[in-house]
């Protein structure tokens, strides 16, 4: 008996949320039905998902970064198909595997100079487990300083340096010696590091959590008080790696080398879920200083073909289409239409970003019915008005976006970085169609706010 996958998802393709509803996430499938996300996507490509009714959605989620590449873009596909067909040996316990070993080496020469090392994990939260890991073993000391608001995973390790309560909420107690310190401070900071006890800290370049980038000599004085006090700095690039930023790394920005440099999502091409920790040997034969110690930090699908053979393509993709180039200028481009959508919308507080990560911030407004209607949203939840624009984006316009964080008025954009002109056009529309209907009060979508207002408070 043959298995047919293709036979397998047009037979069951109407049972999709159902399925998922009952084995899977019956709170998701309950957040799909109430946002009106709850589609059936069929096909995807580049920045497009199609339904099956053939409609397009523009995706500026990516997957929550993701898809820098696009999705399913063919080279990518190619790679994994050629891989496949040539039975290669994979997961051999124990091998050097060579695809390893030669995404390894592309990672070195992507890399800031001086990290010369690479381990490779499954994720991201993986990755940061890793390094947390690494850190504390290199020095031998016990404490790891993260950042509030700072996100990287939600594992144990991960949730222990997590800078927001909501993910944490109920997981506790946690990894005893971690602390977080305010984000673009650096006297709370010094004030730890002072101590000469602090293994790590660890920090996102850009805050995922809102999009909050630091003052210019943030991360430069951070590494050199982790340099004085002999602490590691490790810098989180989860999300803002791989040319997110408009630079193939965030640090580039400041010129900052960290001691691990930790990359995952967009890694992967969007096929093959892998993550690694870029350091410099001198930590690493810290870390596996004798035979023994060499499946320390092993994991069985770590360095799998697939996974290797995706990065791979994706850093020729990258490097061959100019993405972290066209990251940079299509960003400016964005950005510079949002602040003119500012200018004439009372809603939007503030716009920012650097290169395809950018939040639209929206704040209260100064004419009496809108404010009357802010406060009243806000007086169920904050975060509810940006859920408010979130959603006629989806329904009325087909343009995927999501809130940037629990209880914020953020909508964060991180498009693939093939987006097009056209496409961004097609955004700063759909926005400004959104925002000149919410402007409006009474009328349609403060009206659908109130609505989610009763379906929040009665769950």
């Amino acid at each position: 008996m043959s298995f047919d996958i293709q036979h397998v998802i047009r037979s069951r393709a109407a049972d999709r949320h159902a399925l998922y509803e009952r084995y899977v996430n019956l709170q998701m499938a309950r957040v799909l039905k109430t946002i009106g996300f709850d589609r059936n996507y069929t096909r995807a490509e580049g920045c497009l998902l199609y339904d099956d009714e053939g409609r397009d959605y523009l995706d500026m989620l990516s997957g929550w970064g993701v898809f820098n590449i696009g999705r399913n873009h063919p080279t990518a596909k190619q790679a994994i198909a050629d891989l496949l067909a040539m039975d290669q040996p994979n997961l051999v316990q124990m091998d050097a595997p060579l695809l390893a070993g030669l995404l390894a080496e592309a990672l070195v020469q992507h890399a800031p100079t001086g990290l010369d090392a690479v381990h490779f994990t499954n994720s991201g939260t993986e990755t940061t487990e890793a390094a947390l890991k690494f850190a504390r073993y290199a020095t031998k000391r016990p404490r790891i300083l993260s950042c509030q608001n700072g996100y990287h995973g939600l594992t144990y390790g991960a949730l222990s340096v997590m800078g927001s309560d909501y993910f944490r909420d109920g997981f506790g107690p946690f990894l005893p010696g971690c602390e977080t310190v305010p984000f673009n401070d650096l006297g709370p900071l010094a004030r730890e590091l002072a101590a000469g006890d602090v293994a790590a800290f660890i920090t996102e370049p850009i805050q995922g959590g809102g999009v909050i980038i630091p003052d210019d000599h943030y991360l430069r004085e951070a590494k050199r008080l982790c340099e004085r006090h002999g602490t590691l700095f490790i810098l989180d690039e989860i999300q803002t790696g791989l040319g997110r930023t408009g630079k193939l790394f965030a640090c580039e920005h400041w010129g900052v080398v960290p001691d691990l440099l930790l990359v995952s999502k967009s890694l992967s091409g969007g096929l093959v879920p892998v993550g690694a920790v870029l350091t410099r040997q001198e930590i690493f034969r810290k870390v596996l200083h004798k035979m023994e110690r060499c499946v320390i930090n092993a994991g069985t699908f770590a360095e799998n073909n697939l996974a290797m053979a995706a990065g791979l393509a994706t850093l020729q993709i990258i490097d061959e289409e100019r993405l972290v180039e066209r990251s940079a200028r299509l960003g400016a481009l964005l950005l510079q239409r949002l602040a003119k959508l500012k200018e004439q919308s009372e809603l939007v507080r503030e716009v920012r970003g650097r290169g395809l990560m950018i939040a639209i911030e929206f704040g209260e407004p100064q004419s009496m019915g809108l404010r009357m209607g802010w406060k009243m949203v806000h007086a169920v939840r904050p975060g509810l008005f940006a859920q408010m624009i979130v959603m006629p984006l989806f329904s009325d316009h087909r343009v995927l976006t999501e809130v940037a964080g629990a209880s914020t008025e953020v909508i964060k954009l991180i498009p693939p970085l093939t987006i097009s002109e056209a496409q961004i056009d097609r955004f700063v529309e759909a926005l400004a169609s959104v925002l000149k209907e919410a402007e409006r009060f009474p009328g349609g979508l403060w009206d659908a706010g109130i609505k989610l207002a009763k379906q929040a408070i009665t769950a």
